[in-house]
């Protein structure tokens, strides 16, 4: 494969979900819907309605795109608001609060490109669960900003490389929509034949 111009800063949510599914969807170009992903996307054709406007004191704007150069990223964002003078990412996800980071990861992209779109530091953002209607608050800190560029260079060598994950059984894989494809039970048993033999 030749050099990634840009990432969608989804795939950081994806691969940090799970490699190999990062991997069917980005370089394999695989995608299967399941409840999961009807409802999201479902979700996600509401909030995508472009437009801006107050509400109260609090400035809206959806849908529009993400960009950074120094980070290589590009995304559209579900919802960004302006509150006092501060900015910040607002990401919609259908379900409630998982046990993974995925989601926080994906406002911290946004929030590295809202950074150098205005070149104003942002220092927290959103996940709205529509499951449960709350905002979940996510603090940009050292740590995350860490993991979200750790996360940026392990998908740009994905891309790059095309080399692909090993599938590996997790919780995760319990509402995957690519479960059929990399079957990791069955992958798993399979090396430990031909290991045996």
């Amino acid at each position: 494969m030749n050099q990634t111009e840009y990432i969608p800063i989804a795939a950081l949510n994806q691969y940090a979900y799970c490699p190999h599914r990062c991997w069917r969807m980005f370089c394999a170009g695989e995608f299967v819907d399941n409840q999961y992903t009807i409802e999201g996307t479902t979700l996600h054709d509401r909030v995508h309605t472009t437009g801006d406007g107050q509400r109260g004191e609090t400035w809206q704007i959806r849908a529009i795109w993400l960009k950074s150069e120094q980070y290589k990223l590009i995304g559209k964002s579900d919802l960004i608001e302006a509150e006092s003078g501060q900015i910040y990412p607002v990401e919609y996800k259908r379900g409630r609060k998982g046990e993974w980071d995925n989601d926080e990861l994906q406002v911290c992209a946004q929030a590295l490109c809202l950074e150098e779109m205005t070149e104003q530091n942002i220092p927290t953002g959103y996940i709205y669960y529509a499951h449960s209607h709350q905002r979940q608050l996510v603090e940009i800190n050292a740590e995350l900003r860490q993991s979200a560029i750790a996360t940026i260079q392990s998908v740009t060598n994905i891309l790059e490389t095309g080399i692909m994950p090993k599938p590996v059984y997790s919780k995760c894989c319990t509402g995957c929509s690519l479960y059929s494809q990399c079957l990791p039970k069955a992958t798993e048993k399979l090396e430990r034949y031909q290991e045996a033999n």
